[in-house]
């Protein structure tokens, strides 16, 4: 089977902790192009997941494979310029401006003591318009409000010309109009730079509203994958999180949504 770029593709990996957790012969097939959410109860293993797909852990049995090419067999420079990684909290323990920070995304393609190059800052520029951001530049990266910090980190992810952009929970700590801002962005940039996107979603209603694809990990395994319709049911959720639900529809979208019942699910009939 042809590879294309930005196919991301995980095979029979397996991963485990001293502390006796451990991801199970995890098979995930992610086109070029395709934006998938990440599901699952706290400690299932998604960030594992995500790490195995950037090459930060290497699996002790399968292989990860981005266009075809094993992780094992590239240099992290090599991975970092078609691998951008958003994640939970980026601590910039130093008073770097807004426009520092996202050319810290240009790292992988700097040239030896040659610095940035005219077409560094044109990519930072342009990203820095795309998040809506461009009137911060100035700013230091510490002053700035969480929903803030959280574009400026994907705006320096996106600097990276990535052709796989994995994240863990961006939408996490945020609020509203935070969180769907980020999510439009995401669907704008794979819709027109047509990046394969990955990302852990602690929210299940809001990535039912935004990916077509979700990926539901049970402890260490895939328990569901599909649309979803396929995998945000009852059943699926009261196995995977203990908890019982009910499925509405998005008087828009018409997607799946949760409706949390009240009281102990354990009690519940």
């Amino acid at each position: 089977m042809h590879s294309n770029a930005s196919d991301l593709l995980v095979s029979n990996a397996s991963f485990s902790y001293t502390s006796g957790f451990t991801l199970n012969h995890i098979n995930l097939c992610v086109p070029g192009g395709q934006m998938v959410g990440l599901l699952g109860p706290n400690g299932c293993g998604k960030t594992t997941l995500l790490k195995l797909a950037t090459g930060v852990l290497v699996p002790s049995e399968g292989d990860v494979r981005i266009g075809g090419m094993s992780l094992k067999k590239l240099l992290r420079k090599e991975i970092a310029r078609q691998i951008a990684v958003v994640p939970q909290e980026l601590n910039i323990p130093f008073a770097y401006t807004v426009e520092e920070v996202v050319m810290l995304g240009r790292t992988p393609f700097l040239k030896g003591l040659a610095g940035e190059s005219k077409r560094d800052h044109q990519i930072v520029s342009g990203v820095l318009e795309l998040t809506g951001m461009a009137g911060f530049r100035k700013r230091y990266f510490n002053e700035l409000s969480g929903g803030e910090r959280q574009k400026i980190v994907l705006a320096m992810a996106l600097a990276q010309e990535p052709v796989i952009l994995l994240l863990d929970e961006p939408t996490s700590h945020l609020d509203i109009s935070h969180q769907i801002e980020i999510l439009e962005l995401l669907r704008k940039f794979n819709r027109e730079k047509k990046v394969t996107i990955v990302a852990a979603m602690h929210d299940l209603n809001l990535a039912a509203l935004y990916f077509e694809r979700l990926v539901l990990l049970g402890r260490g395994f895939i328990f569901a994958d599909g649309s979803p319709d396929e995998v945000i049911t009852g059943e699926n959720i009261q196995k995977v999180f203990s908890a019982k639900v009910e499925i509405a529809r998005h008087p828009k979208t018409f997607v799946p949504q949760i409706v949390l019942l009240p009281g102990n699910p354990s009690n519940l009939s």
